[in-house]
């Protein structure tokens, strides 16, 4: 197999050296608790008070304003259960939208069978939410919006900043998962109208395992885990010292690099989506052109089953993941490709390649000659 190309950094992302660099101390010689009162125990509440700092600083909020979680699927949980029930004496409605992490999804189906309403607005070919339809599913038992910033799977940025202000006018508060865009994209909690953001670690270059909730001062959040005074009570547990200092240092390099690679990440994804529309027939783009996350490149193929063009690519040494998740041998397409209605003949051939800081230009170019090759290969056999 030939040298790896990794081209799936919406999946996870490797932990930078600067990173695990920062982590190795309180793995080691300052391993204390920190709720211990002697000087190992200090040591680690000074690390997770300047962390809390630094991220508070990156997305523009407060420190007090941060909780730590173990990732984005328990801060959406959080979020969105914990609202549901706070509020839920002024009313029992939720409106989010169809092509939500299943984070998100899940966590509202679980509300449902409590006796929860949920509105699931669909979207248009591109993967953007309608404010008007989303003004019209307003009534006055909602109590929660929840929409994601940036989709996990086409790309598309939603437009949070005018959902947020309809949500503030009607003073419903609103969620974002954020998870595939902090790191990615600047975000400014105080210039945006977002009550409530996930973020996970993992996908800037951080560790597994750790993530943020962001709660805007006077949102009204309960406890989610029950136990210990962690996080001002609200959230039980041992603190993961190792992992918040690491999340933290991995997102201040990453804001502050942001302008330098996402500039080049977006050239990058553009060269390559360029040579996949000009050398390569029967495909097609998903996702918003231009409103979209800088490395992100969800594509369909025509004619072939994406597990298969998969399996040949990864024999070439090249990581990418399917827009469509195999089941007991059939290939179901996934309810984000459904949601912006791709035509069933290239639904089943959806793949994403997710771009990242250390991808070259030749790994692209090795790439679309693997794909000439392959899609040649599956073609051919399907004609057979």
């Amino acid at each position: 197999m030939s040298k790896q190309i990794y081209f799936d950094h919406a999946a996870t992302t490797s932990v930078l050296p600067e990173v695990r660099e920062a982590m190795q101390p309180y793995l080691t010689e300052k391993y204390g608790n920190m709720s211990t009162a002697y000087e190992l125990g200090e040591e680690a509440r000074s690390a997770v008070s300047h962390a809390r700092e630094v991220i508070a600083h990156c997305i523009d909020a407060r420190p007090e304003e941060i909780f730590f979680t173990s990732g984005g699927s328990e801060s959406d949980n959080w979020a969105i259960k914990s609202i549901a029930g706070e509020y839920k004496s002024e009313g029992k409605h939720i409106i989010t939208s169809a092509i939500e992490h299943h984070a998100v999804l899940n966590s509202c189906a679980y509300l449902e069978q409590l006796g929860y309403e949920v509105t699931y607005l669909e979207v248009d070919e591109k993967g953007l939410v309608s404010m008007e339809e989303l003004e019209q599913a307003i009534t006055p038992e909602t109590t929660l919006i929840t929409v994601m910033y940036g989709n996990n799977e086409i790309g598309t940025i939603e437009p949070v900043h005018e959902i947020g202000r309809i949500a503030r006018y009607r003073k419903i508060p609103f969620h974002t998962d954020a998870v595939q865009a902090v790191g990615q994209i600047p975000i400014s909690v105080r210039r945006e109208p977002i009550d409530l953001m996930s973020a996970s670690a993992h996908k800037f270059h951080g560790p597994k395992g750790v993530g943020f909730l962001y709660v805007h001062e006077g949102v009204k959040i309960p406890s989610f885990i029950h136990g210990g005074a962690q996080e001002k009570g609200k959230r039980a547990g041992t603190e993961n010292v190792p992992g918040i200092v690491g999340m933290a240092e991995a997102l201040r390099i990453a804001v502050l690099q942001m302008k330098r690679n996402r500039a080049r990440e977006i050239r990058l994804r553009n060269y390559f989506m360029d040579r996949l529309l000009r050398e390569f027939e029967q495909v097609r783009i998903n996702g918003h052109p231009y409103q979209r996350l800088p490395g992100n490149i969800n594509i369909s193929f025509g004619g072939v089953d994406a597990t298969s063009l998969l399996t040949l690519l990864q024999e070439d040494g090249i990581c990418a993941s399917a827009g469509s998740a195999c089941s007991t041998g059939q290939t179901r397409i996934s309810h984000v490709i459904e949601a912006i209605r791709v035509p069933d003949e290239y639904a089943v051939g959806t793949i994403r390649f997710t771009l990242g800081r250390e991808n070259t230009r030749q790994e692209v170019d090795q790439t679309i000659r693997s794909l000439k090759k392959n899609l040649t290969i599956l073609r051919e056999d399907e004609a057979i």
